[in-house]
């Protein structure tokens, strides 16, 4: 069946079996001819069944669960926000992924979040839920795998990966409550068991780019190596005042006000296997591929897999967009362990398919075919927090739970690769050097051809903070977006400033290779405090004051690591290399292991929930290879216990992970224990 493709006067492009095509914009018949020919490359190597969409919307209940009550509840007043109640299912799910090795889709049978709308083509991207600062948000989350005497009857070791069956859920980012049923990643929600997590968002919660994953201690990597993550946004359209900051979502409108094209992608790394074959990564016709053991975890087997990086649940995707038009890019790395570069560059005309492409052969493909300098595209927020300056890259590093929202405007019409560009191994969460792969295609459909993406898209915000803004921080605003992309009106946090800090803490990584099986460590301090543990359930590790503000020193001991802690979110001060240099600064070049890092420049001042610390060295070598990072957090609202851990989630599953509790002040100085 032919496909109709819009373009930007109101026609259409209609691609049939023989690539004909109807429809014209006067002139711009080059680039209509040019679009056709590439839709049409698309449509012979089936790529348009491979199209991206943002993940279905989980839907709010439509009637809401009874429950017992003392009395009858009082009418609703006038409040912020409102009351929202979901379910998700989790459940084993039959259905398949598309591998470009054999140019088939492999059968798989994989533990996955079911909701409304799940799409049955591609159950293992969770369902995105939407929220509003001020709602109260309320999820039904039941487990419906079978069950699992290794979540009730464990007699190992904690740190040994067991209960796959078991689960809970985990609200990546959000600022809301670590304790009860609210974002509690230390209940177990065996099989067979339905519990209902409460997420009060403040009225005060930055709008934003967060998500949600399962975190059951023993069971998160293989799960969430399954596909068990979604987005979770927070939609604002808060104005700001010449008191408060506003949401960035209220500036990034249309000349209509419309809000801007805003595409929600969540890659993944879903690293099925295939049990009964020789080579368990070459799954015959017939076999089914799986996630139930840990063995296939670990360096270098993702490189070794063939496996792609999913978007949306889509191997090798497709977008369709239009050239001189300004899109929000959501881009969240759901997956477990490896690193994505993102890049963009222009696809050459009479590129083969890439349908058969494997990724043996993907670095090849992408230096023959992926041609010109990089697109440039601008970064506004970073792990669902808007940064002070829109930062201009062409290349960003997504380290496991990256969050980053981009603005990108493709210059003219015609496909575009977006790569998983190369990474030095220091740099990658496996150790070693990666090599591109590639991420999708973009075609984009005729329209504006922009020369100068920074000075269109600042033309276009400044206009659209003309049209917005309040007259009291209209000439703020525009002002600080001419000079350079600014957007202080809209950053959800102030600057932490050295005098507010009350105290210190220190944090290391480390792999005791020496140790059978070997362990995965945090200590609480560094240099000669350097004391490592595994994690102890019920060790409380770190026991910190409501109200203060904190400035941690973060190293890793061996091999580099992604540092997340909940609830509080952080903000970069510096990030010195082992000469001590501070590669945080805009335009610094980290060449430290002899290959430029393009990952920590123009970090500092930036907040964020998770941060890749490195390392360069091997276990037998001095301590000149430590980078030293430091950050400022203030522990605000919220006591109780929650944890910091390794975001490579096999990592964190065997033990590189920690308890902390924020505790009520005694008044003389010390706390008030909350978890007595």
């Amino acid at each position: 069946m032919p496909k109709i493709y819009r373009n930007n006067c109101g026609s259409s492009v209609r691609m049939g079996a023989i690539g004909s095509f109807h429809g014209n914009c006067p002139g711009n018949a080059v680039a209509v001819f040019i679009f056709a020919m590439f839709a049409v490359q698309s449509a012979q190597a089936g790529q348009e069944d491979r199209v991206v969409e943002n993940p279905p919307l989980l839907q709010l209940r439509s009637e809401p669960a009874q429950r017992a009550t003392l009395m009858a509840s009082q009418a609703a007043g006038p409040r912020v926000g409102a009351e929202k109640q979901l379910d998700l299912n989790i459940v084993y799910t039959d259905s398949k992924l598309y591998n470009p090795a054999t140019q088939r889709y492999d059968k798989v049978h994989l533990r996955s979040y079911v909701g409304t709308d799940t799409h049955p083509d591609r159950p293992f991207v969770a369902p995105t839920i939407e929220v509003s600062p001020g709602d109260t948000v309320r999820v039904s989350l039941n487990n419906k795998l079978p069950k699992d005497d290794s979540c009730t009857d464990w007699k190992g070791d904690g740190n040994t990966p067991h209960c796959f069956n078991g689960t809970n859920l985990h609200s990546h980012g959000l600022w809301v409550s670590p304790t009860g049923n609210s974002d509690n990643v230390l209940l177990s929600i065996n099989p067979g068991v339905g519990f209902q997590y409460e997420y009060n968002i403040p009225p005060d919660h930055p709008a934003g780019t967060f998500w949600y994953h399962s975190h059951r201690h023993g069971s998160t990597a293989l799960q969430v190596s399954s596909g068990m993550a979604g987005a979770l946004i927070v939609r604002g359209n808060r104005l700001p005042s010449d008191k408060v900051n506003g949401d960035i979502d209220a500036l990034l409108k249309n000349p209509d006000g419309t809000p801007m094209r805003d595409r929600v992608l969540v890659l993944q790394q879903i690293q099925y296997y295939c049990q009964n074959s020789t080579n368990v990564w070459d799954c015959a016709p017939g076999e089914t591929g799986v996630i139930e053991s840990y063995d296939h975890f670990g360096p270098p087997t993702w490189g070794e897999s063939g496996r792609y990086t999913s978007i949306n649940g889509i191997i090798l995707p497709t977008f369709y967009a239009k050239a001189g038009e300004i899109e929000r890019w959501r881009l969240i790395h759901a997956g477990v362990r490896n690193t994505i570069n993102l890049e963009f560059r222009r696809l050459k005309a009479g590129a083969p398919s890439v349908n058969n492409l494997k990724t043996a052969d993907a670095d090849g493909f992408i230096g023959n075919n992926c041609v010109g300098d990089p697109i440039p595209y601008h970064l506004v927020a970073t792990d669902g927090l808007t940064r002070a300056t829109a930062w201009q890259t062409t290349l960003t590093t997504f380290q496991p739970g990256y969050r980053n929202d981009a603005l990108v405007v493709f210059p003219e019409a015609g496909p575009y690769c977006m790569i998983d560009s190369s990474a030095p191994a220091s740099a990658s969460v496996g150790q070693s050097a990666e090599s591109r792969q590639l991420l999708g295609v973009v075609i984009a459909n005729p329209g504006n051809d922009i020369s100068n993406i920074h000075g269109f898209l600042t033309g276009q915000l400044v206009a659209a903070a003309e049209r917005t803004m309040p007259v009291p921080v209209r000439a703020k605003v525009v002002a600080d977006l001419k000079d350079g992309l600014k957007l202080t009106s809209f950053t959800p946090h102030p600057d932490i400033q050295e005098g507010e800090v009350t105290g210190k803490q220190e944090l290391a990584f480390f792999i005791d290779v020496n140790a059978t099986p070997a362990k995965f460590e945090v200590s609480n301090g560094i240099g000669p405090r350097f004391d490592p543990k595994p994690y102890a359930p019920t060790r409380i590790d770190r026991s910190l004051a409501l109200g203060g503000v904190d400035e941690w020193t973060l190293q890793s001991n061996f091999a580099s690591h992604p540092f997340h802690i909940h609830v509080n979110p952080f903000q970069i001060v510096k990030i010195l290399d082992p000469n001590g240099k501070d590669v945080s600064l805009p335009g610094a070049v980290d060449d430290a292991g002899g290959t430029a890092d393009p990952q920590y420049p123009g970090l500092q001042g930036v907040w964020k929930d998770t941060l890749w610390v490195k390392s360069l060295i091997p276990p037998d070598a001095a301590p000149k290879g430590l980078y030293t990072l430091v950050v400022r957090t203030r522990y605000q609202r919220y006591i109780g216990e929650y944890v910091l851990h390794c975001h490579i989630l096999d990592h964190e599953d065997q033990g590189m992970m920690q308890n902390v509790s924020i505790d009520l002040p005694n008044g003389l100085g010390g706390t008030v224990s909350s978890h007595h």
